[in-house]
């Protein structure tokens, strides 16, 4: 399996073999004290040595190889995923390098800017959104109409958006393509009124609406895979951050803020 699912499926792993939704993994430690450790530059990589892993990981292009904080290893980008690769293409590490010396988490601040990346990216036609006329802050969750976690937090949906929060859902049905989860995502996907529907469909009402396909259902899916979703609610932060599942209003806000001031100090 030479490809770029197995750098996925490492990478996902790891990131999410230690927790529940979110993995503290993702976490940068904190330091009480002391300099902040930045990104290191970035220094162009030889293109013999983006040819060799380009050619191990077959759905990797040269963009998406850059070098590392460590001499001898580069990094490679899958969506929000991020691996080492050694130079000669053979070796795959799957983990997270720290700077010893300031204690930081180098590895979750080029993954949360390739999340963030992505997730700005997207076209919000291709989302369902609820928001207050006056937005503090917004969230990216991927959701499943039919896991109870989910639908306890759409239930704070109109507190979220006092709050001041937006949330952007993205439709994650767990159980994949097929299943009875995955059909009723696809009914409020194409109801035409996609927030009604939704909000309706995590009460257990059925949703009656007309067969558009599940092209967006796929993508979105897809996008939370290339992201590290392995749970919902799936909440990520506008600066990449996956900052955990469920989350009642107050706790979402503070976790939102902190993941802010953190990646504002890291810049």
């Amino acid at each position: 399996m030479r490809t770029a699912r197995f750098l996925v499926f490492l990478a996902v792993s790891f990131a999410t073999g230690f927790g529940t939704v979110a993995s503290a993994q993702d976490k940068p430690a904190k330091k009480a004290a002391g300099p902040v450790a930045a990104v290191p530059a970035q220094v162009p990589v030889p293109a013999d040595v983006k040819a060799r892993v380009v050619a191990k990981l077959h759905d990797v292009s040269p963009a998406d190889v850059a070098s590392s904080p460590v001499p001898g290893l580069y990094e490679v980008t899958m969506g929000g995923l991020i691996a080492y690769v050694s130079a000669d293409g053979k070796y795959l590490v799957s983990g997270n390098i720290y700077d010893l010396d300031t204690e930081v988490n180098l590895t979750a601040m080029r993954r949360n800017a390739a999340r963030a990346k992505a997730l700005a990216s997207l076209r919000e036609d291709q989302m369902i959104i609820f928001s207050p006329e006056k937005p503090k802050m917004t969230v990216t969750v991927f959701t499943d109409v039919d896991c109870g976690y989910c639908r306890k937090f759409h239930s704070h949906i109109a507190d979220l958006n006092k709050a001041g929060v937006r949330v952007r859902y993205m439709l994650y049905p767990r159980t994949g393509p097929g299943t009875e989860s995955w059909r009723k995502a696809e009914e409020v996907w194409c109801s035409a009124d996609r927030n009604v529907a939704l909000t309706r469909a995590k009460k257990g009402d059925p949703i009656k609406a007309r067969d558009c396909g599940d092209a967006a259902i796929i993508a979105q899916y897809d996008l939370g895979g290339e992201l590290g979703v392995e749970g919902t609610p799936a909440v990520f932060t506008q600066s990449g951050d996956y900052i955990g599942g469920y989350l009642t209003p107050e706790q979402l806000v503070q976790a939102v803020q902190e993941s802010k001031q953190a990646a504002a100090v890291s810049r």
